[in-house]
């Protein structure tokens, strides 16, 4: 039977739009719901609604292919246009899987790191993030996708800052954040707007066109995008423009750090894919020496200098930030391959990454709710204080490494056949010496926490003190889902093939890209 002919009418033809409007909508609300739990409720209904929404999507892709919805019934150009295909179907359930799946956690978490007065508003800047998440991955309109980013990146500020009353640092990296998110969000809109003065419009598919007649356009869209890959850049904390997250990332509420770790650097990672290979061409020169040579070196280096720095990092949390810099190089490198297997390979570690740094960051968030804890020299013992959640935390950790059997061993192997294929032997030897380091790096943390003794408090030794029902269940989700993929991978492999082949035209493929 065809699960799509069970669905509402309303739902298949509106989905679109309510993935969007609906978290808008609800987050304004927020401002005027006087009640924790009514917040947190309505939160976790729109985002449930959301993710059905996303999954309804990516169901009539598969059926039906690309799917066009005219915002106010105005035709493209002219009008708004939202697109959903298999580059941004994956990344569009991806977002709302992880915002349903963070909102278990959520109840406990805020309650312990956010003031209560500001509870609500708390969940109803979250709803405006994911809003401005979905909306930037589903838009057709250039402009729109500024101004999504603009709406995720306001929020996420705000989120960043409401850590203060845990750790006051976080108003020091929501203020950087604010800094360098708003400098990569001008070097984005000055490249849109030479995109405009070359092409006249500002939808994309029409910008694409219109390139593709001009056979890559004068130096004026040469230089539209060079400032867009910069100011992506800056966005998914491409090495060396990644020094607000850090610092977000350790001091921000534990909520909102597995939020953004597992969805606001994929989804700008996602815009990088989106411009370069449908609204740009592998036909024109300067995008092919750009990402095969400039973002290739800046990978490569981010792969190798964020592994390092993290295995000298004392927070866990920055460990862990660390690894995500290098994690992009690993994606970054996969793109500069040009080749339909190199994005095959970034898009499966797109996703991969997305569950396996969201459940680190689950569990060692249920560390801090639990003990307080954050240092890497604190988690000695956790093995036998907390067996649950150091046992999710160690598989999510083996799949960041590559051990075979998990999702990061799939994401690493694809890389891997994907550069002895472009010819890049040292990039497997890259690859390879990033794992080792990542090996260090979680070693270290593993070696503390199941070979040292649990402290002690006036001579007792800390009894079993495991984090709650409803932390655990999350992130075992995402480690259960590591292992389910490391075994199975084929409906990840399929769906980021399904995406390469819409960024690499059937022309390119066998050209030596």
């Amino acid at each position: 039977m065809d699960i799509l002919s069970l669905l509402p009418p309303w739902l298949l033809t509106h989905g679109v739009a309510l993935l969007v409007v609906l978290p808008l909508l609800a987050g304004a609300a927020m401002a005027v719901i006087p009640r924790e739990r009514i917040a947190w409720t309505i939160t976790f209904m729109v985002m449930l609604i959301c993710m059905l929404c996303a999954l309804t999507l990516a169901l009539q892709v598969i059926d039906q292919g690309r799917l066009s919805y005219k915002m106010g019934g105005w035709e493209p150009p002219y009008g708004i246009e939202y697109v959903v295909d298999a580059l941004s179907a994956p990344v569009l359930l991806l977002i709302s899987a992880m915002a349903v799946i963070c909102l278990f956690y959520a109840s406990p978490s805020v309650k312990a790191e956010v003031e209560p007065k500001k509870r609500a508003a708390f969940y109803g800047a979250f709803l405006i993030c994911a809003a401005g998440l979905l909306g930037m991955v589903v838009t057709g309109d250039a402009f729109n996708v500024f101004v999504f980013l603009e709406v995720s990146s306001i929020s996420t500020y705000v989120l960043v800052a409401m850590g203060h009353s845990r750790d006051r640092r976080a108003l020091r990296a929501a203020y950087d954040y604010l800094i360098l998110g708003s400098i990569g969000a001008t070097f984005f809109v000055i490249g849109i707007g030479f995109l405009y003065m070359e092409t006249g419009t500002l939808n994309m598919a029409d910008m694409s066109n219109i390139l593709d007649g001009l056979d890559g356009g004068s130096r004026v869209a040469q230089v539209g995008f060079a400032f867009i890959v910069i100011g992506l850049g800056l966005k998914l904390a491409m090495f060396p423009l990644h020094m607000w997250l850090p610092g977000a990332y350790a001091h921000a509420p534990s909520f909102v750090t597995i939020f953004l770790a597992s969805t606001a650097t994929k989804a700008a990672l996602y815009l990088l894919l989106r411009f370069a290979f449908t609204i740009f061409d592998l036909s024109f020169d300067y995008v092919v020496t750009i990402l095969s040579q400039f973002v290739l070196v800046l990978a490569v280096v981010g792969m190798v200098f964020a592994s390092i720095q993290a295995i000298f990092q004392t927070d866990v949390r920055r460990v862990l930030a660390f690894s995500s810099i290098a994690q992009v190089g690993y994606i970054l490198l996969g793109l500069s391959f040009l080749t339909l297997s190199g994005l095959t390979a970034s898009y499966v570690h797109l996703i991969n990454h997305a569950f396996i740094k969201g459940g680190l960051f689950l569990a060692v968030g249920a560390m801090w709710y639990r003990f307080g804890i954050t240092r890497v020299a604190d988690f000695r013992g956790l093995s036998k204080t907390m067996p649950w959640t150091m046992s999710a935390f160690t598989i999510s950790g083996l799949s960041l490494i590559g051990v075979p059997l998990t999702a990061g061993f799939v994401s690493k192997l694809q890389l891997a056949t994907a550069a002895w294929e472009r010819g890049y032997g040292w990039a497997v030897g890259v690859i390879l010496f990033s794992s080792i380091l990542a090996l260090v790096y979680i070693g270290r943390i593993l070696r503390v926490a199941y070979f040292e003794t649990p402290p002690q408090i006036n001579g007792v030794e800390v009894l079993k003190n495991e984090a709650p029902l409803i932390m655990l269940i999350p992130m075992w989700i995402l480690a259960i889902l590591s292992i389910v993929i490391g075994i199975n991978a084929g409906w990840v492999v399929d769906a980021a093939g399904r995406a390469a082949e819409l960024l690499i035209p059937t022309q390119m493929i066998g050209r030596g890209l």
